[in-house]
């Protein structure tokens, strides 16, 4: 996993809570990072079809086209893998069993790991983040 889901969830949680047309400057400035940045994953999030953008200079920016956005949603889009490896041990022409096995059994494993982490984030909404963090 990258930080671009960090990035990808503050900025639709701070879009949430404005409910309004944020630039890029001011997602980047509450997130703390840099306004390239937020625009190469808000790119993502806008091809899902999850925000929306409006060009203009004193009213431009990015905002939230539904409310009913999940932390899986932004994952997707984002093309988040939570495990990931290439290099395998063992060889699958040896005759050893748990040599010859061993890749297939570790991609499944990964390939298991990254959908219930998925299937996790598919059950916060980006609602039940703001809630929480307004709540403290």
């Amino acid at each position: 996993m990258n930080s671009d889901l960090v990035v990808g969830i503050h900025a639709m949680v701070f879009l949430h809570h404005k409910k309004g047309t944020i630039s890029s400057e001011s997602l980047a400035d509450n997130i703390c990072t840099n306004p390239a940045r937020v625009r190469r994953v808000m790119a993502k999030l806008k091809k899902a079809g999850i925000i929306e953008t409006r060009e203009g200079r004193t009213d431009g920016g990015y905002y939230c086209k539904e409310n009913k956005v999940t932390l899986g949603d932004i994952g997707k889009a984002l093309e988040v893998n939570f495990s990931d490896f290439s290099w395998h041990s063992g060889d699958s022409e040896k005759s050893c069993l748990i040599s010859s096995g061993m890749a297939g059994y570790m991609d499944n494993l990964r390939n298991e790991i990254n959908k219930k982490c998925m299937d996790y984030l598919e059950s916060i909404m980006i609602e039940d983040v703001e809630k929480n963090l307004l709540n403290k």
